[in-house]
């Protein structure tokens, strides 16, 4: 009786510090993977209007992670594309089961973004529209990319 106590508490012990080693890769993962920038609230006020709402002649100069696990990471944008998905090369590389690897791709043409699914498993959602071809981003728009949400703000 006494050996099988042993033999179960040495498990448990085991378990616990497989447990322990996984945790840490994935905060390291986190880390090693996050994007640059400032940290951001995620959620508006309810006092402060939309920013989908405001005027068209607003040029989005931030792309900010609003929802997930980058939850208020901030990229400013140039006139290069942004590449989202699992892949080390991406310009926001994303720790989300739900993405692939090189998941979308988010390009400026003149003062307007377009977001487009680079043929990815569970899809590209701009609002709550599936994406299929380019599509225009307008500011303050979500963009879901499985679990995470990003928006251009100006």
């Amino acid at each position: 009786m006494q050996g099988l106590v042993l033999q179960l508490t040495r498990g448990g012990f085991l378990l616990l510090l497989v447990l322990f080693v996984w945790a840490v890769l994935r905060v390291l993962r986190a880390d090693i993977y996050a994007g640059s920038g400032l940290r951001v609230p995620s959620r508006q006020s309810a006092g402060k209007p939309r920013l989908g709402l405001l005027s068209r002649n607003k040029v989005a100069r931030t792309l900010i992670v609003t929802q997930g696990a980058l939850a208020g990471t901030r990229i400013t944008l140039s006139s290069q594309p942004i590449l989202l998905g699992r892949a080390d090369d991406s310009t926001l590389v994303l720790t989300d089961d739900y993405a692939s690897n090189r998941h979308a791709r988010i390009s400026p043409k003149g003062n307007d973004w377009y977001v487009e699914d680079l043929g990815s498993t569970n899809g590209t959602y701009l609002d709550r529209a599936k994406v299929t071809t380019a599509v225009r981003v307008p500011l303050g728009t979500p963009i879901r990319v499985g679990k995470t949400v990003i928006e251009l703000r100006p």
